[in-house]
């Protein structure tokens, strides 16, 4: 079970994406060269629990008003006690917890503890938890989970990052290709990913005006025969 610490992050969770979605390829008001610095606020999400209780699992949406127009994305983030080795490209960066400690914080895509988790989600054996509160599952999360798919661990293989999107390659004893896939920029009611999925996850945020949006967060995505 993972216990949820209502204490001090130093920087917090939101300064350190203000340093960091810049210089993502879905980032959508400028590059890490140029225009205008991130301006977050939360809006939503959810948790998943590692069964070894190490790794730390959150799938943050986070609001930016910097462009004009109001843009929400999705960034799941793993928060781990030690650097995960080979995942440099993942590291958002490190913080300091009140409780815990130094804490180096993932883009969760790049972490294969994630990836597991969410899979495992999709597959009916896992459950969303409360972002906020310790040991209590979210039943506002909309899992459509898969069929005919294998129910092993998954393994991460490759990440591919898009304007919209991240795809990750699974790792799973089946012939053809499973992958998960991560809107970046989750749009309400606007799902036309779920077309092809085999399964998928709708999540609800809260809007700059006070109204709750809800749309696809997370697919499965099958192209075996």
């Amino acid at each position: 079970m993972a216990i949820i610490h209502h204490t001090t992050l130093s920087p917090t969770k939101l300064e350190l994406l203000t340093r960091w979605l810049p210089s993502r390829p879905w980032y959508r008001a400028g590059g890490a060269a140029g225009g205008e610095q991130p301006v977050l606020v939360k809006a939503g999400g959810f948790r998943l629990e590692d069964p070894s209780g190490e790794v730390g699992i959150e799938f943050l949406a986070v609001t930016d008003s910097a462009a004009g127009e109001p843009v929400t994305y999705q960034t799941p983030m793993t928060y781990r006690a030690a650097p995960l080795a080979g995942a440099e490209e993942a590291l958002i960066g490190t913080l300091e917890h009140g409780v815990l400690g130094k804490r180096w914080v993932y883009d969760a895509t790049g972490d294969p503890v994630a990836v597991a988790q969410l899979y495992a989600l999709l597959t009916g054996r896992a459950e969303a938890q409360a972002q906020g509160v310790s040991d209590t599952p979210d039943p506002t999360v909309d899992v459509r989970t898969a069929t005919d798919v294998p129910l092993d661990d998954a393994g991460a293989g490759g990440v591919h990052h898009g304007t919209r999107s991240t795809d990750v390659d699974l790792v799973l004893p089946v012939e053809g290709l499973l992958w998960l896939r991560f809107l970046r920029t989750p749009r309400a009611h606007d799902v036309p990913e779920t077309t092809d999925s085999a399964a998928h996850v709708t999540v609800g945020w809260t809007a700059p005006d006070g109204e709750r949006r809800r749309g696809l967060w997370c697919a499965l995505m099958d192209s075996r025969e």
